[in-house]
């Protein structure tokens, strides 16, 4: 689906000249329905929301666990199986973004599709298939995208901040110090390590082995090591940094901090948790097998083989940024993408 799909009519034409317009008459300026779309290594996600004073109302909203990178660490392309899920999702969105007339959108693909050899051959596919025009975007703009979307949710101060995004097939760093209406970014990284290629690269079977722990080691020291050029960039002993992340990861996490019964947007977007606890709830994880993890609950069995890389990247993470607290965003790109859209069309969101 085009970014404008909605176009203004043009004056009917009678006998080669315009038609005589009506009495001009005050109307009220049309309010665009806006939809996002994204398309990541592991899920699919759809936001759809009209614009109301300095913020948005989401009118819909889907998500699935589609797995589209299985596979490509392997043998460099999208599987099968994998597109097939990943199309089945997409359409669902493209009915919901004509269902609720939406006029304009933004359609992006991440990771899996930027790595995968045969990625723009499955972008045609889509395009024919459902009519959601996918844009694989560069690293820099997903991360432009996910601040633009959390920013909001930072702990309020004027030192610096790392916000992150963990991602299916890859994690994104961003360095941000305080600005007028945003923050501003100073530095950004893209490591090759998200929850799907940092499982497949160690193995399910090393993960839920009598040496998982040893498994898990092996996992945060690869992230550990992706992000070492971004941590030379990093400020040392800047007083009062910030930490903030948006991924299925740290909702999952918190999720497990807060001993919920089930998942509640409403009660993790915006928390903030302390680090020690981050901490021990990532090692209780790495130390659970799969069925312990299956059990917990927020987990269950469709995220249990790959929480512990998720685990695993996050305290590489806060190796090298050790703030006090670690917000945690149920938000990133698709609001990002719905913020960048209605910007553009004058909000003040």
């Amino acid at each position: 689906m085009a970014d404008r799909d909605a176009t203004t009519p043009s004056p009917a034409i009678v006998g080669g000249s315009a038609a005589p317009a009506e009495a001009p008459q005050w109307r009220k300026p049309q309010r665009h329905t806006y939809g996002a779309v994204d398309l990541g290594t592991n899920n699919c996600r759809l936001l759809i929301a009209r614009p109301t004073g300095d913020s948005f109302t989401i009118i819909d909203a889907f998500s699935r666990i589609v797995r589209l990178g299985e596979g490509l660490g392997a043998s460099g392309r999208l599987s099968q199986e994998a597109m097939d899920r990943s199309v089945a999702a997409l359409a669902v969105c493209a009915d919901k973004l004509r269902r609720r007339h939406v006029s304009i959108s933004r359609s992006v693909a991440t990771e899996a599709c930027r790595r995968a050899v045969n990625g723009r051959e499955f972008i045609e596919r889509v395009r024919d298939q459902t009519g959601i025009a996918l844009e694989i975007i560069a690293p820099q703009e997903e991360a432009r995208l996910a601040v633009l979307g959390c920013h909001k949710l930072l702990e309020p101060g004027d030192g610096p901040a790392l916000i992150f995004d963990i991602g299916g097939g890859s994690t994104e760093l961003v360095l941000v110090e305080p600005g007028e209406e945003s923050p501003r970014i100073v530095a950004w990284w893209s490591a090759p390590w998200g929850v799907v290629s940092l499982t497949e690269s160690e193995g399910r079977a090393a993960i839920d082995g009598d040496d998982r722990l040893a498994a898990y080691a092996r996992m945060k020291a690869r992230a550990t090591d992706s992000f070492s050029r971004f941590a030379e960039m990093l400020p040392r002993d800047a007083p009062g940094i910030r930490l903030l992340g948006t991924s299925g990861t740290v909702t999952t996490l918190a999720s497990v901090h807060l001993a919920l019964p089930s998942y509640d947007r409403r009660a993790v977007d915006g928390l903030h948790v302390p680090i020690g606890d981050m901490r021990r709830i990532s090692t209780m994880i790495a130390e659970l097998d799969f069925g312990g993890r299956s059990n917990l609950p927020c987990i269950g069995a469709e995220r249990a083989d790959l929480v512990v890389a998720g685990c695993a990247i996050l305290e590489a993470i806060l190796d090298i940024w050790p703030a006090e607290n670690l917000g945690v965003a149920d938000r990133g790109i698709r609001e990002g993408i719905l913020r960048s859209l209605m910007a553009r069309d004058g909000y003040q969101i």
